[in-house]
């Protein structure tokens, strides 16, 4: 049922709480899990660019390591640039991916609000279904 699953991750709390969850549908479901963080450099200080992509590189091997401490054999890592909802949205379509996985809040909140959030966007604009972690 749930093939290959789209995992967007960031450092908030509702990221290591959705772990769990992943675990479980990959388990049940023998998925392949694809981890995903992107960057949005234009909220990103120029100065601060490298030790960001760092700082995404690591959280994206520990999301690997945790997952495949639980079980999960097959697990990868991407890392892309751009608008975070739309990226989310694009890598589920060009792979063909059969759920999205996320936390509710943590992936960047917009100024308008709820509304102008990237699970919001996500869940409006995915190619596939969305499970929001709270």
């Amino acid at each position: 049922m749930f093939e290959k699953i789209l995992f967007p991750v960031d450092a908030s709390r509702e990221t290591s709480h959705a772990i769990s969850i992943v675990a479980d549908l990959g388990s049940r479901y023998n998925s392949h899990v694809y981890v995903l963080s992107v960057l949005d450099d234009s909220r990103v200080e120029p100065d601060q660019l490298e030790s960001t992509r760092a700082n995404i590189e690591s959280l994206l091997q520990q999301t690997k390591a945790a997952l495949r401490q639980v079980g999960l054999p097959e697990v990868k890592t991407l890392f892309r640039e751009g608008k975070t909802a739309f990226i989310i949205c694009d890598v589920a379509d060009e792979m063909d991916l059969s759920l999205i996985v996320m936390g509710s809040r943590g992936l960047g909140l917009g100024t308008e609000g709820v509304d102008d959030s990237v699970s919001n966007r996500v869940i409006n604009l995915a190619p596939c279904p969305v499970l929001v972690v709270p």
